[in-house]
């Protein structure tokens, strides 16, 4: 079963997206539920600024986890 993404939640991009200036892998915060399916999320550097942000569809996002997960 794939995790429901929800506000907070870190994810990274699957796919670049050049007009927006990010490469696939790069990570981000969901930051709110736009619609079914569209999250915004927000990019940052390791100061903690915020380099982009932007609404991305939920199949271009990949949820991160940090720990032990059971597979379904």
């Amino acid at each position: 079963m794939r995790h429901k993404i929800r506000p907070l939640d870190i994810v990274a991009i699957t796919a670049d997206l050049p007009g927006k200036g990010l490469l696939r892998g790069q990570v981000g915060t969901v930051v709110e539920t736009l619609a079914p399916g569209v999250f915004e999320v927000e990019f940052s550097d390791d100061r903690g600024r915020t380099y982009a942000q932007l609404a991305i569809p939920e199949r271009q996002l990949l949820v991160l986890h940090y720990q032990p997960q059971q597979a379904a």
